[in-house]
């Protein structure tokens, strides 16, 4: 059966233009290093690192979330970790398995492994380091997250589990049905715990949709308190916005910079936001929802970057409120409350950035008509 499954794979992988790189280390998670590097790559490009489901591969999930034509049109790298079915029979990251998610071990430090590795091969910009997954891919984006802040400038997860959540299969069958309650510093201190000593955490994306059976969306509400209490930031949302018909709710930082998003998709069950129009192919665990998450992701990571700031809006993102540079050592409570303060000012600094940017684009979209 191993000797079906070896050609069958290799079959599959044939067909697609992800090339597998077959000396990356000493990988001891036993993953398959896949990677897209498109024709017009940037200089010093980013990475995106790109986590499969499970009962998929890393070509269909390419081929379905439609990241490699994100790559082509804005030159980033692609890095896609492929598991087998000799570590897990549903082809699943194995995220509820604690050596394969600490720092310096298993399924973990084979991933990183391969980022070192592209990193040197490409010249890949290692302040644009971001990690995306779906499912069990999702769950294991936490888990890199989580143990190695230090490489990942985001990430985003799709119908996944908060990190810390499970410790062997019977548990994560638990908590995929029903995320077991817990306090958000309980949550946060299993981050912490993971990378002590860390100041600066990543940021974060959570995708979730609302009629999800699989991986109940109550798992949504527990990442996001997971990852708030990281940030010290407070349970409310900063913004309540709809975007192509969909929730999303959105938190900032002292210095007014998005850190943590959430989209819950309507009535949308186990899988991945797509829409045709942005590359998306709708297939098993592939679901059209009228909104894109890979584009959205991509936008959140700084990907699709292609004005640049002026000098003003510079200046008003990188400026610190006075408030918080007072604050900074303060107690939580206390920062928390200024947070809830600030809200308003830092949304009309937004608001007049996102103007300024509207204004260009039409400005630009005019010169070319003519």
């Amino acid at each position: 059966m191993s000797l079906v499954l070896t050609i069958v794979n290799a079959w599959r992988r044939s067909l697609s233009h992800l090339q597998e790189v077959e000396d990356f280390g000493t990988n001891p998670g036993a993953l398959q290093m896949l990677t897209y590097l498109p024709d017009n790559l940037s200089p010093r490009p980013a990475l995106l690192v790109v986590l499969h489901g499970s009962m998929q591969s890393a070509a269909n999930y390419d081929r379905g979330a439609g990241w490699s034509t994100l790559a082509d049109r804005y030159g980033f790298a692609l890095l896609m970790p492929e598991q087998s079915g000799r570590n897990n029979l549903n082809r699943s990251f194995n995220w509820f398995q604690r050596n394969d998610t600490q720092r310096g071990e298993g399924e973990a430090h084979s991933i990183v492994q391969m980022v070192e590795q592209i990193v040197r091969d490409h010249d890949i910009d290692r302040r644009r380091i971001f990690v995306t997954g779906l499912s069990a891919g999702g769950a294991m984006t936490l888990a890199m997250l989580a143990t190695y802040p230090d490489v990942f400038a985001a990430g985003a997860v799709i119908a996944g589990l908060p990190y810390g959540g499970a410790a062997n299969a019977q548990e994560a069958l638990r908590c995929m049905f029903q995320a077991p309650p817990k306090s958000s510093r309980e949550l946060g201190d299993l981050v912490r715990e993971a990378s002590p000593n860390r100041n600066i955490w990543p940021k974060l994306s959570v995708w979730h949709g609302s009629a999800d059976r699989t991986v109940k969306p109550s798992n949504a509400g527990e990442i996001i308190k997971q990852w708030l209490d990281v940030h010290g930031l407070p349970l409310t949302p900063m913004s309540d916005q709809i975007v192509d018909g969909h929730s999303r709710q959105v938190w900032w930082n002292a210095d007014g910079e998005t850190v943590i998003e959430s989209y819950t998709i309507m009535d949308m069950a186990h899988g991945v936001p797509l829409t045709h129009s942005e590359g998306g192919v709708a297939g098993p665990y592939m679901i059209e929802a009228g909104i894109s998450s890979s584009a959205r992701i991509a936008e959140f990571f700084g990907l699709t970057d292609t004005l640049r700031r002026t000098p003003a809006e510079t200046t008003e993102l990188s400026r610190r409120a006075p408030l918080f540079g007072a604050l900074r050592k303060a107690t939580r409570s206390h920062r928390i409350r200024a947070v809830r303060a600030w809200r308003n000012v830092s949304a009309t600094i937004h608001e007049g950035i996102e103007r300024r940017r509207a204004n260009k684009k039409v400005h630009v979209r005019s010169v070319v008509k003519r």
